[in-house]
């Protein structure tokens, strides 16, 4: 299974009239999108998308509209590591043994919190800021290659 973030900026943005929208569609960051991308590209069918306000995401999840939640800043109220640990069992998501994490550390701590007792891979790892591992993903979504 792969986890892919939230994002700050969002179809309302853009189009304040967009309405409910598919969390897919939702995230429109540039680092956001290309994680998404990277995730439909290679884990198509079981990949979540981990939103400070909602938890964990199915692709096909309405998001009802705007919000600005954040994990950078506990008074925007995200949601927590226990709420999160019983989102994961719901969703069917402890099924999987290995999670793919693309997203920063901060993302990825929060993902080892909540599955403590499997094989968290995290391949953006070391690369600094978004703009390198936006390269890193591009490149490897238009090569083929998982990271």
């Amino acid at each position: 299974m792969c986890v892919v973030p939230c994002g700050k900026r969002k179809i309302w943005d853009v189009n304040p009239n967009a309405g409910p929208t598919k969390a897919r569609d939702v995230y429109i960051g540039p680092f956001a999108k290309a994680c998404i991308e990277y995730a439909e590209r290679f884990y198509p069918n079981s990949y979540v998308i981990l939103s400070a306000k909602y938890g964990f995401l199915f692709p096909d999840n309405v998001i009802p509209g705007p919000y600005n939640v954040t994990f950078n800043d506990p008074s925007t109220n995200p949601i927590g590591v226990e709420e999160l640990r019983k989102q994961a069992k719901e969703k069917g998501l402890i099924k999987y043994d290995k999670i793919v994490v693309i997203a920063g550390s901060n993302y990825a701590n929060i993902v080892r919190e909540v599955f403590r007792d499997k094989n968290i891979v995290t391949p953006l790892s070391g690369l600094g800021g978004m703009g390198p591992m936006i390269s890193v993903l591009k490149k490897a979504i238009n090569e083929g290659r998982e990271l």
